[in-house]
């Protein structure tokens, strides 16, 4: 096979990759042709071609992270070099709970050593090679990150704010997945009189109705304020009709109602996409 052979039959896994440590599937596929920009580009001779694409991937996935957020000094060389017992387990696809927002939280190198070795299965020496660090530097971030999306300190923790607006993300989206992942198993939808009287439903009951129901919906909510609870609000010609009026426990949406009486409405404030105002 020729380079443009193999770089085309590596092409889902290396966008795979880079939407899972970036987030948004769009810039993905942007540093994969920037990665294709650079082939295309080099006379160099390349011993495995997968692993060349994927350092580079990686790496310009790193740049783009670094952009968005300082590097910690002890990102550099973490602390400690013992073994981590839990080495081996990967657990990045079973987190859930709005994981993206998550490692939102993470540092750039936290970022990428998780993903890569608990999504990926890389081995630590490949990792701290991509990271230009040691593998045992490399097991510590991996497993720093590993706890702060398995085991969130009570700051670390998602607000109820936060959990609203990734589902109604993923709602537009048409992110199932993870509409499912947000949602409890026994997750509910119910409405009031006045929100049947235009249109919505009046009771959707489970995880998988509900996030069906959701699923590529929702482009015209907008994040709110109902009293003091975050939601989100269809408007119509300025002026909010429906109210989405979220119930989140332990991170997940356990009901969602409908509401759209006229006192419900008046209480209704637009609050800035990123958190609630005040």
């Amino acid at each position: 096979m020729d380079r443009t052979d193999v770089f085309e039959a590596e092409r889902p896994r290396l966008v795979a990759l880079a939407g899972r440590v970036l987030g948004d599937h769009a810039e993905a596929q942007d540093v994969v042709q920037q990665a294709w920009l650079r082939l295309h580009g080099s006379d160099a001779e390349i011993q495995s071609l997968p692993a060349w694409l994927t350092t580079v991937v990686t790496r310009l996935c790193l740049d783009r992270l670094r952009s968005r957020t300082p590097v910690p000094v002890e990102e550099v060389m973490p602390r400690g070099t013992a073994d981590d017992p839990a080495d081996d387990v990967a657990l990045a696809d079973t987190v859930g709970l709005a994981l993206q927002v998550v490692l939102d939280r993470l540092s750039p190198g936290e970022r990428v050593a998780f993903v890569l070795h608990d999504s990926f299965g890389f081995d630590f020496p490949t990792i701290a090679a991509v990271l230009d660090t040691t593998p045992t530097a490399a097991r510590k971030l991996a497993s720093r990150a590993r706890a702060k999306v398995t085991q969130p300190r009570p700051e670390d923790r998602l607000a109820d704010w936060e959990v609203v607006d990734a589902f109604m993300a993923a709602a537009r989206n048409g992110d199932f997945d993870r509409l499912l992942r947000l949602l409890a198993p026994d997750a509910v939808v119910t409405a009031d009189d006045a929100a049947v009287r235009v249109g919505t439903p009046r009771r959707i009951e489970g995880r998988d109705a509900v996030a069906t129901f959701f699923d590529g919906s929702a482009h015209s909510a907008f994040p709110v304020l109902v009293g003091d609870r975050a939601g989100a609000a269809w408007y119509h010609r300025g002026a909010a009709r429906v109210v989405f009026d979220f119930t989140v426990e332990g991170g997940r949406v356990r009901a969602i109602t409908f509401r759209a009486e006229p006192d419900v409405l008046a209480q209704v404030v637009r609050r800035d996409g990123d958190r609630p105002r005040g």
